[in-house]
């Protein structure tokens, strides 16, 4: 069925629908559905990037968040085929939407694109999620840049629902794998410890000659035999992921290149014995720019984090690698004599610059000269 003749049949009646987003201070948007009808209960989070909306609701990071998108035009160039190479989707981040419910200024009824296979709207249904659209995300952005972001409910046909408390949630559990699993055909092993890993970590270590062997999040990689350690992006609080944090204290015991992505950087800050916090209203979009420490090299990355490192918290054998040039936050950390590094922003970017790319380079040098 094509994007076109599903706009014909159902969106007309679902933008005729009310449905209201509720804050948890009380504040209240109105909109229209169009996607499914369920009342439930989310963080409220917003992203600024102009596009990739695929990528960013199969985001493992998202688990649990009602996604605010800023740009005023959502859903024009459809959904792309759900096709596989090397066991991975092409478009998308993992292989489900993880985000709770979506919340956008306009809904395009007309996709078009070369490669859009359904739309927007029949995709969200088919997965059950909520969407709304009709809101003034402007205003509701910035309510949340003043008041922090905050728990959420979407109100359907009266049917009331509790406030979640996103923070106590141990989302990472959800979202990871259940077993072990081996991607690539490398002559460098790789083991990634996976929190809500994104596909396109997997896909930039492949290019580079590595075979990824991917485990849950709290599994003991310690015997394994691996030349490096990736410890992935994730959802949620990561102070409350013991056994991950327990894991990563004893590598780094040891001498193999470590490789922190997101929330990876803040476990491995957490490992060292320093401290995280949450952020206001967190970093989602695709131009933050950060600054290496000790150059003038500056990057546009993409973001989607609730929660950052405390760089003076860490000990004397660990420095900031890169700093956030809008609010001085820590964008990662690196030892100052082993092999052990990490980064806030995603360099794998999808969707979002690559700026960063190398990084995966230094992560496979690294792996290299430790060999020898």
């Amino acid at each position: 069925m094509t994007g076109k003749s599903f706009n014909s049949s159902l969106a007309a009646d679902l933008l005729h629908q009310p449905i209201n987003l509720i804050l948890q201070d009380g504040a209240t948007f109105s909109g229209q559905s169009f996607g499914y009808r369920q009342s439930l209960s989310g963080e409220v989070v917003f992203n600024t990037a102009m596009s990739g909306y695929p990528e960013s609701l199969t985001d493992p990071s998202y688990e649990g968040q009602i996604l605010v998108l800023t740009y005023p035009l959502v859903g024009n160039y459809g959904v792309p085929p759900m096709h596989k190479e090397g066991g991975l989707l092409r478009h998308f981040e993992s292989e489900n939407i993880h985000i709770k419910a979506l919340v956008v200024s306009e809904y395009s009824t007309e996709s078009s694109h070369w490669n859009s296979w359904k739309t927007l709207s029949r995709w969200l249904i088919e997965n059950k999620i909520p969407a709304i659209s009709g809101i003034d995300t402007r205003a509701l952005t910035i309510h949340l840049r003043e008041q922090g972001v905050m728990s959420g409910k979407i109100i359907f046909d009266n049917v009331d629902t509790d406030f979640v408390e996103s923070d106590k949630l141990n989302n990472v559990e959800k979202v990871s794998t259940k077993k072990v699993g081996t991607y690539g055909n490398g002559k460098h092993k790789v083991v990634l410890v996976d929190c809500g890993a994104k596909n396109s970590i997997i896909k930039r270590l492949i290019h580079r000659d590595v075979t990824v062997t991917i485990v849950p999040w709290n599994h003991n990689y310690l015997e394994m035999d691996y030349d490096g350690l990736v410890i992935s992006n994730g959802p949620g609080d990561p102070g409350i992921l013991t056994p991950a944090i327990d894991n990563l204290t004893r590598a780094l015991e040891g001498n193999k290149p470590v490789f922190g992505i997101c929330l990876g950087n803040q476990l491995l800050a957490l490992a060292a014995g320093g401290k995280t916090y949450k952020l206001p209203y967190g970093h989602r979009s695709h131009n933050q720019p950060v600054r290496m420490r000790k150059t003038n090299r500056c990057f546009i990355t993409s973001q989607n984090h609730g929660y950052a490192t405390d760089s003076s918290s860490l000990g004397n054998d660990w420095e900031e690698l890169f700093v956030n040039l809008n609010d001085n936050t820590n964008e990662g950390i690196k030892h100052k004599n082993k092999p052990f590094f990490s980064t806030q922003f995603h360099p794998e970017a999808s969707s979002g610059p690559t700026d960063t790319d190398f990084l995966f380079d230094d992560f496979v040098e690294m792996i290299k000269k430790n060999k020898k």
